[in-house]
């Protein structure tokens, strides 16, 4: 994973809350994630843990529309910002290792966790923590940055030098993106990689899509900005479960469904009430829902 201390230096200069707000790709990247969501998640009052939820875009969004929602995320602000509205809870944790019980929430996300985890290791343990805590009908929904979204970045900016285009071979090779072209320290996914590692955490009935689309770049551009965006909307919708052309997409989606219950796998039951990787887990800020906004949560931590 990105150090803690990378991690946190990253997020303590970035406005998080506001990031998919303030340019045409992040608000493509929102109203995508959005109709994803909504398509696949179960119907409300279904119960989310959104994983590595930053500070509640999508949790408030989503306890909005009646889903019982609660935030696991490292960066304590992350964390406060969720729950300053009162209508979702939120503690600090690691994807790697939550405090909830086994089989207790009918949904996961995991938008953003697998691109901080750069090890194998870290990406698989997550998977698997997440299957734990679903039932056993319930979803996963994980996201992923697609390996060539830097390199498409940099050429429709115009900044694709021979300098940066060496930095960013290693990257293409092997999805380990080098922070000095920006960002923090993370790793960047194929379509098939994806797939590949949310099937063997035991789950089953995967399916990757297409976030943004083959065309996210354009929708930046400051001339006829709004047909732009919308013809880049279309463009995504129409092309997101294409194979062929899914990797040029900025960031992409796992979808699971079920469970693969004949692989072998064994999910370990035992929890731990601190973290391995220093961050404690008793540390747990909550703001109590409403009366009326959203159900009863079973946040039963081990």
């Amino acid at each position: 994973m990105s150090t803690h201390d990378d991690l946190f230096a990253h997020y303590a200069g970035v406005d998080e809350g506001q990031r998919l707000f303030r340019s045409g790709h992040g608000r493509l990247e929102l109203e995508r994630t959005r109709e994803l969501l909504l398509r696949h998640l179960p119907s409300a009052p279904a119960t989310v843990l959104d994983v590595g939820g930053g500070t509640g875009v999508h949790a408030t969004w989503l306890a909005g529309r009646g889903y019982g929602v609660h935030v696991v995320d490292p960066v304590l602000e992350h964390v406060r910002a969720a729950a300053a509205d009162g209508t979702v809870t939120s503690e600090v944790g690691d994807a790697r290792s939550l405090r909830q019980a086994d089989a207790s929430v009918d949904a996961v996300l995991l938008l953003g966790p697998l691109y901080h985890l750069v090890a194998g290791e870290d990406r698989r343990r997550a998977l698997t923590e997440a299957r734990r805590v679903l039932r056993h009908d319930g979803v996963l929904l994980a996201s992923a940055i697609g390996r060539f979204m830097a390199v498409l970045d940099w050429a429709s900016s115009g900044a694709l030098s021979n300098d940066v285009a060496e930095k960013l071979r290693p990257v293409l090779a092997t999805g380990v993106h080098d922070p000095t072209l920006g960002f923090t320290d993370a790793f960047f996914h194929t379509a098939a990689q994806l797939h590949q590692e949310v099937k063997a955490a035991g789950f089953d009935q995967v399916r990757v899509v297409a976030i943004e689309g083959p065309a996210w770049t354009i929708a930046d551009t400051e001339t006829d900005a709004e047909r732009r965006f919308d013809s880049a909307l279309r463009c995504a919708r129409l092309t997101e479960d294409r194979p062929e052309i899914a990797d040029a997409s900025a960031h992409l989606m796992a979808i699971s469904t079920a469970f693969n219950l004949s692989n072998g796998h064994h999910v370990h039951r035992h929890r731990s009430t601190t973290l391995r990787h220093g961050v404690p887990l008793v540390v747990r800020l909550t703001a109590q829902p409403r009366s009326g906004d959203s159900p009863a949560l079973p946040w039963g931590g081990r």
